[in-house]
Order: structure tokens, then C-alpha cells, then sequence
């Protein structure tokens, strides 16, 4: 049988196979392979089905060691062999980690759910600096283990309130009710927040062509020639109609 016609014939059985086995059964499989064929088996079995010379000896060196295969069926390494836990190697990680987070730990003390704003890089760099070598994404899964999270910050804090504040509410909306049973005018007037004129980025997507975004501004410095603008607005609550007027200064 010449090289290529093996090599399609190994590739084939290989295809059968793989699917059913595990990371040894694939291992012994191609050093049996290999082995059959006799000189240079292990290259012609990496040709064949793209597994490494390295893995295939590998394979070769447990069939010469155990070659009655003694090993139970389901197992895939050699009791104790694969690559250790990163909390077993480095069994104080938890609390290394911990520590870091501590001092900018936000929210709720007493919360289950606690959150971080330290970068999941950072970490890992402070971390390396305490002799714990971890990426990333190691860094993230452990804070996950631990309950931290990365959250936005939520505007929940107004301070102290004034103890007739909920009665106050309650008062003016008894007499909106009250005007607008009586076909009484009732407006809302409310006040934006100043926004800086120019050709500024803000938040938010429009549908345009592909490849045609609208160009703004790299920084978004006040323009002193153009000013602010300050939205105003007046809404008449009954007639459902209103204006606005977006004035440049506090007097118009």
C-alpha cells in the first residue's frame, strides 16, 4: 500500500472513531497505529489525522508500560496526571484575591452580591506581584466563585428626606386632580440639562449606509464661539400640547 492511499485509510478509520473516544483512547489508538505500521508510523499517523508525534510516543510509551490497559474505561489520565486547579496550587488565592478587592468593595455590606470595579487585567497583574500567576480570565471565573460582579453605578442615594415629603406629593396631586376635573389649566415644566454645542458625539445609534458613520469631534471640549444649549419645556397636562425653547444662557 503506498504512503498516500494509507494515509486516507487511517484518516478514515480515524473519522469512525474519534467521536466515541476519549483523550487516552485517541492517544492509544494512533500509537497502536503507528506501531503496526512500524518505522516512521508516528509521522505518516500525524499526517494522517493532524495529532502530534509528541502525543502519539506518548501513547506508544503507555502501551509499553501497561499493555494490558488496565487503566478503567472511563478514565482519560493516568490517576493524578492533567493539569492541577489553579486554588490547588496556589491555596491562598481566595484570600490574596479577597484582599485586593476589599478596599473598593461598593454596595450593601450585608448584600450576598458584592461587586468590584478593579479590572479583571489589573487584578491578575497585582496578583503576579504576590507570586500568583493567573490570567484574566482565571481572575474573573474565581471572583464569580466568590459573588463579585461588574456593575454600573445606580443613582439610588438623595439624601436625607424631609419627613412631610410624602404628604407634599400627595397634596399636589389631589389638586392636579382637582383642576383638572374643573377644566383648570394644569402645566409641567421641566428643565434639561445643558449640553455643549459643536459637532459632538453622544450616545445612541441612528441607521445609515454601511461604512458612512457620521465624523464628530475626537474630544468633546466646550466651544466658547458656540456656547450651550439649555433645553426648556412647558406641558400642558389637559391638552396634552406643549413647547420647548432651547435657550444659550440662563436668561434666554
Amino acid at each position: 500500500m503506498d504512503k498516500t492511499t494509507l494515509i486516507q485509510s487511517i484518516r478514515q478509520k480515524f473519522v469512525a472513531v474519534e467521536g466515541i473516544l476519549h483523550e487516552r483512547g485517541r492517544r492509544i489508538w494512533a500509537a497502536a497505529e503507528a506501531r503496526q505500521i512500524g518505522w516512521g508510523g508516528a509521522s505518516i499517523v500525524e499526517e494522517a489525522i493532524g495529532m502530534t508525534r509528541k502525543t502519539i510516543r506518548k501513547g506508544l510509551r503507555e502501551i509499553e508500560v501497561n499493555p494490558t490497559n488496565k487503566f478503567a474505561t472511563h478514565q482519560s489520565r493516568v490517576p493524578g496526571g492533567g493539569r492541577k486547579k489553579t486554588e490547588t496550587i496556589y491555596t491562598n488565592i481566595y484570600q490574596e484575591l479577597d484582599a485586593l478587592v476589599d478596599p473598593v468593595t461598593r454596595g450593601d455590606p450585608e448584600s450576598p452580591l458584592r461587586w468590584t470595579c478593579k479590572s479583571t487585567r489589573r487584578l491578575a497583574e497585582e496578583l503576579k506581584n504576590r507570586k500568583i500567576h493567573v490570567c484574566p480570565n482565571t481572575v474573573r471565573d474565581l471572583l464569580s466563585e466568590m459573588g463579585y460582579s461588574l456593575q454600573a453605578n445606580r443613582k439610588t442615594r438623595e439624601g436625607a428626606d424631609h419627613p412631610n415629603r410624602n404628604a407634599q406629593f400627595e397634596y399636589i396631586n389631589d389638586q392636579v386632580k382637582e383642576f383638572l376635573h374643573t377644566d383648570q389649566p394644569v402645566i409641567s415644566v421641566d428643565t434639561k440639562k445643558k449640553e455643549n454645542l459643536g459637532n459632538d458625539s453622544h450616545k445612541g445609534c441612528e441607521y445609515r449606509l454601511k461604512g458612512q458613520p457620521i465624523e464628530t469631534n475626537t474630544h468633546d471640549f466646550p466651544n466658547k464661539e458656540l456656547g450651550k444649549a439649555i433645553p426648556y419645556g412647558v406641558y400642558d397636562i389637559a391638552r396634552n400640547e406643549g413647547w420647548v425653547s432651547i435657550g444659550i444662557n440662563h436668561q434666554y
